[in-house]
């Protein structure tokens, strides 16, 4: 397979958790419809979220935070009558303010049932697919916030429920209140720490692992020259993995990415996916992007294969640390 198959494939499926369902391995992150990479166009993001269902991608992830309720009230526009075709996760639990400000991490039980009822309404929906509580507030004990996920399971509210960046024994605890058919924590060449027992953890419990920033916010795909290069409102000015001398740094990984795309004949964002989907099989991940073309790119990344040795040689080429903390 080469780049110039972009498109041309039917995205791979795999089973979501011990549910019936199944959901494309490259799914579609929507945050930056709404928010944080620069100016989005509302008429181009349905088009590519139109698009992606076309392509044959059906796994959709938002977040109430994600423009302050923006990306949810598109999404509930762009797939109205067309809910049976996809599976759309959304989260809660980052609190923000009128005026956008974050305002902190709320796991209570109340506000997970007020949270829920404001998605359902942005979205047009009777019911959420997987919820997942988007960050952990370790001060709310598993039996109190997952408890109330579990109620709104058995209220019909919600299909399925996750849970994001945790670690290996929190999502085990989760699991023991409730089924967590999905975890989603970041992971791509520059953040592998879920490497070290998550991926297992997961397989061990039938729950799906969902890459989220497989791509490294785009570092990875050798397309952002410098930081002065984004928009002035992009969020990545202020992440420190982009600040000067970190970046600089950071272009090690692009020397490994671009000496096996070279190999492969397929591109560097190609090559930054297929290492993640290749590290287990029950495995997605949710690179997000405004172009159709990008989304069929991605889309190809599932078609690319490494040995066991090729993965772990690919690996052990990468820098050990990443220059500059995640956020």
């Amino acid at each position: 397979m080469d780049a110039n198959t972009a498109g041309k494939m039917i995205p791979k499926r795999i089973r979501l958790g011990n549910t019936d369902a199944e959901i494309s391995r490259v799914g579609l992150g929507c945050m930056g419809m709404s928010e944080f990479y620069g100016p989005s166009d509302e008429a181009e993001s349905i088009k590519v979220l139109h698009g992606a269902l076309d392509l044959g991608v059906n796994f959709f992830d938002t977040a109430d935070m994600y423009g302050s309720g923006h990306n949810e009230e598109l999404i509930g526009r762009a797939f109205a009558g067309r809910w049976n075709q996809l599976v759309l996760a959304t989260k809660f639990a980052v609190e923000r303010g009128a005026d956008g400000a974050f305002t902190g991490i709320n796991n209570r039980p109340e506000y997970i049932h007020q949270a829920c009822e404001a998605s359902l309404r942005r979205l047009g929906r009777d019911n959420l697919d997987l919820y997942y509580m988007h960050r952990r507030d370790r001060e709310v004990p598993y039996s109190e916030s997952i408890g109330a996920m579990k109620e709104l399971v058995e209220q019909g509210k919600v299909r399925w429920i996750g849970i994001s960046e945790v670690s290996p024994e929190e999502l085990r605890e989760a699991n023991e209140i409730h089924p967590i058919t999905a975890v989603q924590n970041e992971l791509s060449m520059w953040s592998r720490e879920p490497l070290d027992g998550m991926l297992g953890t997961a397989a061990a419990l039938g729950t799906t692992f969902v890459a989220y920033s497989p791509l490294g916010r785009g570092f990875l795909t050798g397309a952002i020259k410098d930081k002065d290069s984004l928009d002035e409102t992009d969020f990545r000015r202020r992440n420190p993995r982009f600040a000067d001398e970190a970046f600089e740094q950071n272009r090690r990984f692009l020397e490994v990415i671009d000496s096996v795309a070279a190999e492969k004949n397929v591109s560097t964002a190609q090559v930054a996916l297929a290492w993640v989907l290749n590290q287990a099989p029950n495995l997605a991940v949710i690179p997000g992007t405004r172009k159709l073309s990008r989304l069929q790119e991605n889309i190809a990344a599932a078609g690319i294969s490494f040995s066991a040795e090729q993965l772990a040689g690919i690996t052990a080429g990468l820098p050990e640390q990443t220059a500059g903390t995640r956020y």
